[in-house]
């Protein structure tokens, strides 16, 4: 299931995104990812949570992303929690493209058991109808 948090910038989206990952960090049965862009969680999420950093991937644009993101699950079948920050500036701020991406994801996800949360920073009238039915 793919989950949005949505606000401008200075929203309090991350606190909410570390918050999240901390919880999940201390009831999940699996692995817990959290991809960021650059390095900025490292000291606010716990140590047992993977982190990774497209920056060092040079990740850039949504048909990238998707790559990534398939990439990381594909090689590790126990994620059961991937939560990802600051995603229009990893893939970019084309709200169009975003919504093709999400459901490209949400179709690979497909009935796999995956908690699957990322930062929009955007105002919720900005997003596309098909975007909004992701929002928490």
């Amino acid at each position: 299931m793919i989950k949005l948090i949505v606000g401008n910038k200075g929203s309090g989206k991350t606190k909410l995104l570390v918050d999240l990952v901390t919880k999940a960090a201390n009831t999940s049965n699996g692995n817990v990812v959290c991809i960021e862009k650059e390095p900025k969680l490292t000291f606010d999420i716990p140590s047992s949570v993977r982190l990774m950093e497209t920056c060092k991937d040079s990740i850039e644009g949504y048909d990238e992303f998707y790559g990534y993101i398939t990439g990381v699950l594909s090689g590790n079948f126990d994620i059961t929690d991937l939560f990802i920050d600051s995603t229009l500036k990893i893939g970019g701020r084309d709200l169009n493209k975003l919504a093709c991406f999400l459901e490209k994801l949400s179709n690979a996800i497909g009935s796999r058991e995956l908690n699957l949360v990322m930062t929009i920073s955007a105002d919720k009238d900005e997003l596309p109808v098909s975007v909004r039915s992701y929002i928490m």
